[in-house]
Formats: structure tokens, sequence, C-alpha cells
């Protein structure tokens, strides 16, 4: 009778990371298919050429952003998803599929709003409640303003700031209602014109929670940097790599000390014709520390790993 029990329990735990390991690589091969017959297409080489319309560099890298926010009075549709994996101990992976809508309305101003759907399939960790669920996560609006552009100026410079409102815990799961807000400075330059561009990213994010179970308060912080390159190796085609340093705070204003993790990783940005693109990026912790939890990486407030793919429409 124990053994019986023991294969169950350890069985729902591979069968997780098995379709953890096969979404990705599904994922991953529908990029690089899509990739290659769209890079490789004549029809695709006719439409896009260098110089013939200015660089986005928005999307351009992965979780690290560039400072573009499109022409006034274009509109953008973007589906992003991003999968988190590897906690400390037992098994963790937790996608998120985010529906966002933008519109520049005047010439340095743009707006967006967005929903995201959740999924958490969590066993085995330590302060985490075991959940195999789905759930719609938050609500958020996003307001950009270009202070410099990179077209007239040695470099780009924009200001995002983007309120949020949640109906569950973004790691675990549980239901709560909270509410933040998103800061960051974005800057962006054109290292070689049509070739090679590169982004730095400041941010500060915070959030108060309340637990519907206990009733209790929960204030959370984060502060971060970002730097990437991409270059652009064949036409519509950008290779690159990125690096994160994040810390976590609790108190909505950096108030105590929790944990650090600095994340490298690949990046994949594909213009999949004159108004559509998909872009893919893969982050994996190589350092960090939790104060809860010694060791060379901070799994306790963060992932092992990390991966964004998202596709884009402008019209």
């Amino acid at each position: 009778m124990h053994a019986h029990l023991l294969r169950n329990d350890a069985s729902p735990r591979r069968e997780r990371r098995f379709r953890l390991v096969f979404l990705l690589v599904i994922e991953a091969a529908i990029i690089a298919i899509t990739v290659i017959a769209t890079a490789t297409s004549p029809t695709h080489a006719e439409s896009i050429k260098p110089g013939m319309a200015p660089i986005d560099t928005e999307h351009l890298f992965g979780f690290v952003e560039g400072a573009d926010i499109g022409d006034k009075g274009e509109r953008e549709l973007v589906i992003d998803s991003s999968v988190r994996a590897g906690r400390s101990t037992g098994s963790f992976a937790n996608t998120a599929s985010e529906l966002e809508l933008k519109y520049t309305a005047f010439e340095n101003f743009r707006i967006s709003a967005a929903a995201a759907l959740a999924y958490y399939d969590i066993a085995g960790v330590t302060g985490i409640d075991n959940a195999r669920r789905a759930a719609i996560q938050s609500l958020f609006f996003d307001a950009r303003f270009r202070l410099l552009d990179r077209n007239r100026a040695p470099f780009g410079l924009t200001i995002s700031a983007a309120p949020h409102w949640g109906f569950v815990d973004e790691t675990s799961g549980v239901r709560t209602g909270h509410y933040g807000t998103e800061i960051q400075l974005l800057v962006d330059r054109e290292l070689k014109p049509d070739r090679l561009v590169g982004a730095i990213n400041l941010l500060f994010a915070n959030d108060r929670a309340r637990l519907l179970v206990s009733d209790g308060v929960q204030r959370e912080s984060l502060a971060g940097a970002g730097a990437a390159l991409a270059a652009q190796i064949m036409l519509g085609l950008w290779l690159g790599g990125e690096a994160r340093y994040l810390r976590d705070y609790s108190g909505s204003a950096l108030n105590v000390f929790a944990g650090q993790a600095l994340y490298i990783g690949p990046t994949l940005h594909a213009r999949l014709s004159g108004n559509a693109f998909v872009s893919a990026a893969w982050n994996f912790q190589i350092w960090g520390g939790a104060i809860a939890a010694p060791g060379a990486l901070d799994l306790a407030n963060f992932e092992r790993h990390q991966v964004k793919l998202r596709f884009g429409l402008e019209f």
C-alpha cells in the first residue's frame, strides 16, 4: 500500500516536468519553423529591406524592451506568453498569457490595456500550496511617454507607468485582491544602423495584496535593471542576448531586502511580414541569494527559468 502511494505521489511530478519540457520544445519548434519559412521566402525578402522603415525596438529583445512606442495613430495587438519554472523544492510551473491592445494617441504618447490568463501547476514547493488550475490573473493599463526620439537624439528614452489589478496571486494562484504599479525607464540606441541595437531598462514595481482567506495584507516591491543587444543576421531576423538583475523586498518602498537574482539568456525576433512579428527569449538564473534560504541561487523569491514568447500585429 505504501509503495503504491509513493508511486502515485512521484508520478505526477514527473508528468509535470515532462509537460513543461514538451510545451517549451513544441513552442520553440513552432517559432523556429515559422522564422525559417518566412525569412527564406522570396516574398519575405522583398517585403523587408534595410532602410525601408525605421526599426521598432520595443520587442526587439525579450524581457528587456526598447524605447519605441510606434507612430501617431498606430495600433498594435500583442499576445505575450511567459513560462516561469523551477523552485528550490518540488515542481513549479506557471504559464501566463496576456492579450494587450496598444494605441499611440499622440506623437510621443501611447496607452494600452491588457488582461492576463494564467495556469498554475505546483506540487511540493515549500511555502506554496499544491495547485493545478487556470485563472484570470490580472488586468493592467500602461501609459508610455517618449522623452527622447532615437532618430533625433543620441538615444531613445521612454518612461512607462503600468498600474494593475489582480485577482489571484501571481506565484501561488491563491485567490486574492491586489493592486500595484510598475514603472520603467527604457533606453535604446542603434549602435550600427539597421544591424546592431542595444537597450537598457530600469525597473521599480510594488504590490499590495489582501488575502481573501485570512484577510491579511502583504506588501512587496521589486527593483531591477537589464541590458540587451540584438543583431540583424539576415533580413528581418534578429538574434541577441540579455541580462537582468532583480532585487525583491518586503514592503511597498524597498523596505526589507528579501533576495536577488541575476538572469542571462538568448533572444530572437523575426519580422513575419510588413506588420507582424514574433519574438522569443529564455532567461536562466546564474547567480542569486535569498535571506530565508541560503544558496548560490534565489529559488525562494525567483524561478530558475523564465521564458517569453510574443506575437504582435500592427494595424
